[in-house]
C-alpha cells in the first residue's frame, strides 16, 4: 500500500475541496443522489460519486492515481456523525 503525502495544508485542503464541490460537482450531483459520497481530486476536479467512500475512492485512484481526495456527503456538511444524538421530546 503507497502512503501519499499531502501537498497542502489542512486549511488549503479544506478550502480546495469544498469551492471545486460548490462551483464545479455540486450542481451535477445533487438531484438522485442525496447522501452519496463524493470524492474530488482537488488538483484536477475529478470526481466519483458512490454510497460508498472506499469505492469512491478507489475509482477515483484508478483514474488518477496520485490523486488529492476531498470526500463530502451530497446534502450534509459532514461525512460522518461522531457520537450519539438526543431526542426531542414532543
Amino acid at each position: 500500500m503507497t502512503v501519499r503525502q499531502s501537498r497542502y495544508s489542512k486549511e488549503e485542503f479544506a478550502r480546495r475541496g469544498d469551492e471545486i464541490y460548490e462551483s464545479q460537482v455540486r450542481s451535477q450531483v445533487e438531484e438522485g443522489n442525496h447522501g452519496k459520497i463524493v470524492a474530488i481530486d482537488i488538483e484536477t476536479g475529478a470526481f466519483e460519486v458512490d454510497e460508498s467512500e472506499v469505492a469512491a475512492c478507489n475509482r477515483l485512484e484508478a483514474r488518477y492515481p496520485d490523486a488529492q481526495i476531498w470526500i463530502i456527503r451530497v446534502g450534509s456538511r459532514h461525512v460522518r456523525r461522531f457520537g450519539g444524538r438526543t431526542k426531542q421530546s414532543v
